[in-house]
């Protein structure tokens, strides 16, 4: 049965701290060594735990960060998510916390997927874009420490003009590791990300027809964030190839997420936010349960009225599929309801 996203989320990421030792460029929270004043307390983060065990379905929590190796009470949090049932995949960054008895760990302890960044197929692309050297060398030891003791894995990358080129090396590594997904996320100019070079419109529609080709031809599960326009074009390029028209794409046949809609990020300090990337509070759950603000809230009952969506993406036969992201309206326009500007494809209803 297709879940109501009106009533819950199926997907919840935690930003467990704000901590972490890496200075990517592209970082979203402009994470610092150490945590902001006023995270969420390890009895905070139990009782969010415990809220979401309650949903129907269950939600896939997403630790993430900053780093989540930087709280002491992890592991406490974790096993707690296991004893609830929750489905967990982590997001630890590539530090020398991340050793090889903690992904061991993770997998004791019940961890679905660990997914580690990639930005480069060569040390010297990869640790020049994460700021610290020996990066590259750490994530490969721990992608062969995970496909040791049988952990999933994902690799997310971040498309930019600093990352187009190394994208063909970067898939190489994914088969040659045996990682289960490849997240690409499509850059959104905020955090440190805001000074970054983004593709054109015309050059992300060419990434993504790449990656439907990478996807089809050597068997790699991809999955995008921040760039919706892949379902479109994965269904156009099926559509045209005469294939079953579904996607390779997603958390299942006909479940399509997007900020707010589906997916919900709660903050260190507990704000609730639709999205990492597009940080416009509904609430905060110190006040109030995060079902209430993720059901009430007008922030996030608007994203999930695609009806609302104005100019290119209001008119698009696309727009319940796609819908555009809305964190990239939101911080190129001011308008989490705009188009997206970095969408190539014109609607039907758009030519003239």
């Amino acid at each position: 049965m297709r879940p109501d996203f009106n009533r819950y989320p199926l997907l919840v990421a935690w930003e467990m701290t704000h901590a972490c030792l890496l200075a990517c460029k592209h970082c979203r929270a402009c994470a610092e060594p150490d945590p902001l004043p006023g995270e969420l307390s390890t009895e905070e983060g139990l009782r969010l735990l415990e809220e979401l065990a309650t949903y129907t379905p269950k939600p896939i929590l997403l630790p993430t960060g900053g780093d989540p190796l930087r709280r002491p009470d992890l592991f406490v949090l974790l096993a707690k998510a296991r004893e609830l049932g929750l489905t967990v995949g982590i997001t630890p960054a590539v530090t020398p916390l991340l050793t090889r008895e903690v992904v061991g760990r993770f997998k004791e302890l019940g961890v679905h997927q660990m997914a580690l960044s990639l930005d480069g197929a060569s040390p010297e692309a990869h640790d020049g874009f994460r700021g610290v050297p020996g990066t590259f060398q750490r994530a490969m030891e721990a992608l062969e420490w995970a496909r040791e003791v049988g952990l999933p894995t994902q690799v997310n990358t971040t498309v930019t003009r600093l990352t187009l080129a190394e994208l063909p090396g970067i898939a190489r590594v994914i088969v040659e590791k045996g990682v289960a997904t490849w997240e690409v996320f499509f850059l959104v100019p905020v955090g440190r990300g805001a000074v970054l070079s983004q593709l054109s419109p015309e050059e992300y529609e060419q990434v993504m027809h790449w990656l439907y080709e990478t996807s089809r031809d050597q068997g790699i599960k991809i999955r995008t964030t921040e760039g919706p326009h892949f379902r479109r074009v994965v269904t156009q390029r099926r559509r045209a190839e005469g294939a079953e028209d579904q996607a390779l794409v997603g958390h299942g046949r006909g479940v399509h997420l997007s900020d707010g809609n589906g997916f919900v990020f709660v903050s260190a300090t507990g704000e609730v936010y639709p999205s990492g990337f597009l940080a416009e509070p509904g609430g905060n759950i110190r006040q109030r349960p995060l079902r209430e603000i993720y059901q009430h809230s007008p922030l996030f009952t608007e994203l999930r009225d695609k009806s609302l969506l104005r100019g290119k993406c209001g008119v698009c036969e696309y727009k319940q599929l796609c819908g555009g992201s809305r964190a990239r309206a939101w911080a190129e326009t001011g308008d989490h309801l705009g188009s997206d500007p970095r969408c190539a494809y014109r609607p039907r209803a758009w030519q003239g």
